[in-house]
């Protein structure tokens, strides 16, 4: 059959090959890049010289300060200790929510029936808004020694409540809510082990273990890098949970850096001191995101 295009008149046939093979790579993605740019970089370095004012929100009275909200920042207690709690709730849930992911990925890779169920009930949490996660497990979380998780194992815990107690509180929804979507990642890495390299390692008498510590686990590299990029980053920005389940108490016992610069703006209308706490935010992201990049990407051409 012949094909449509030798229909079509030759001079058009030859400028569209010419402009195929001379147009750059770039060109295709700069409407994309043009939009971008002017919904999110312009509004956001625009608005960085407002970290250096005390502007108020309302109106164009605004004086600039310099260094002061910084100054601020660092010298205000409740603003460091969101800087702890951020960085301890970051931890608990890199760690944990990986680990649970990696074993949930590793259960529904396994030549079980029920396997494509169970991949959609562990990923279904993801898909439900956080603010509803924090609704959901604030009635789990009731304090009342005969209901939710009390009534279940037997405890009287104040899980909110208890300022020892409520920010692994907070840490242990975000995992449940995000254990699946690790679960997800690491499974397409699994999914590019080859079974012949398994099928190797177990002629050469390797056992369950060892197959996983020297062939499925250093293939799984990219997967992990992934992973911990997109859970530290969701780690050090949380808010919707922690602002739906406690508002950051009780007390200062949950307030993360987000928080704070939300009540600074919206509660005490100090938009230039949030200002100044968001972009300490976003260059403390950027540093972290890129010493992971440098030290996953070296492991991955090492493993």
């Amino acid at each position: 059959m012949t094909p449509l295009t030798a229909f079509r008149p030759r001079h058009v046939r030859a400028g569209r090959r010419r402009f195929n093979a001379g147009a750059p790579p770039w060109l295709f993605a700069a409407p994309a890049l043009v939009v971008y740019a002017l919904v999110v970089l312009y509004p956001a370095v625009s608005g960085m010289f407002y970290a250096f004012t005390d502007w108020s929100g309302i109106g164009q009275d605004k004086s600039f300060v310099g260094l002061a909200n910084f100054r601020t920042l660092f010298g205000d207690e409740q603003a460091m200790g969101s800087i702890g709690n951020t960085l301890l709730l970051t931890v608990a849930i890199v760690l944990v929510q990986n680990g649970v992911g990696l074993l949930l990925a590793l259960g529904v890779h396994a030549k079980l029936k029920s396997r494509a169920l169970l991949r959609v009930i562990f990923f279904a949490p993801v898909v439900v808004s956080p603010v509803m996660v924090a609704f959901l497990w604030k009635y789990i979380y009731n304090p009342d020694p005969s209901a939710g998780l009390n009534g279940l194992l037997g405890l009287e815990v104040d899980w909110l409540g208890d300022p020892s107690v409520a920010l692994w509180s907070i840490a242990g929804m975000v995992v449940w809510q995000y254990a699946g979507y690790s679960m997800v990642i690491f499974l397409a890495g699994l999914e590019g082990v080859p079974k012949e390299l398994h099928e190797a390692a177990m002629i050469d008498g390797a056992g369950t273990w060892q197959r996983f510590r020297y062939v499925t686990w250093p293939l799984l590299a990219p997967a992990v890098t992934i992973n911990l990029m997109l859970s530290t980053i969701g780690g050090l920005k949380l808010f919707d949970q922690v602002f739906a389940a406690t508002n950051g108490g009780p007390g200062y016992a949950t307030e993360t850096l987000s928080t704070v610069l939300y009540k600074q703006a919206f509660v005490f209308g100090k938009f230039g001191y949030s200002t100044a706490i968001a972009l300490v935010l976003a260059l403390f992201v950027a540093a972290v995101s890129l010493v992971q990049v440098y030290y996953l990407r070296s492991r991955e051409v090492t493993a």
